[in-house]
């Protein structure tokens, strides 16, 4: 997010932002009030970090002047409302469909997602690895037992579910489909606990 950065850097984002076909460093320097040397190494690790990138070159009659825009990674920093879009899109076809239709929905919605990340069954471990790549930041948990559980510290549609439980499906779905086996949410966050726990029900098939 732009809070992570320094003013100067926000202000230079906040510049190409309003300017989509670029902006040169005279002009860089001319917006923010600053010199054209601290133009060049706040645009070196914008672009370093991938924010900024060097767009066209505009003929000046004398050198071309190197224009610089901001990336697609960099207008990611600004403000996005896809929960907000998300929560009303739910909360329509709740609407129109009903709960039980809704359901069904997230649930397919689930095992096309695994579908799409695997053509076999896998374990638990590499269920994890799809997992960590959609931000879950999950691991496997071992119990006493020996029983594997699939552990997830964060809920990558946490403030969407809080208002849909209904959601949850598309985890269980997404988790069981890949796993070749019915899943048991076993701790959720949203019912108060610490992480969300689930567990492959194996000797079900």
């Amino acid at each position: 997010m732009l809070e992570g950065l320094g003013r100067t850097q926000q202000d230079l984002l906040h510049a190409l932002l309003h300017q989509p076909a670029g902006m040169s460093i005279d002009e860089l320097a001319q917006a923010l009030a600053v010199t054209r040397t601290a133009v060049r190494q706040h645009l070196a690790a914008l672009e370093r970090d991938g924010l900024v990138k060097r767009g066209a070159t505009r003929p000046t009659g004398r050198r071309p002047e190197q224009l610089h825009q901001l990336t697609e990674h960099g207008r990611e920093l600004f403000p996005r409302q896809y929960p907000l879009l998300a929560n009303l899109l739910i909360g329509e076809v709740a609407g129109l469909m009903g709960q039980e239709a809704l359901l069904a929905l997230m649930r397919q919605l689930g095992h096309k997602l695994a579908t799409d990340m695997e053509a076999e069954v896998v374990d638990e471990g590499r269920i994890v690895e799809h997992m960590n790549a959609a931000g879950y930041e999950a691991e496997v948990f071992f119990r006493s037992s020996g029983e594997p559980q699939i552990v997830a510290h964060n809920c990558v549609f946490h403030h969407l579910a809080k208002a849909h439980p209904v959601v949850c499906e598309l985890d269980l779905a997404l988790i069981g489909t890949l796993g070749g086996a019915e899943v048991s949410h076993e701790e959720c966050m949203l019912r108060g606990g610490q992480v969300c726990r689930f567990a492959l029900r194996k000797d079900q098939h």
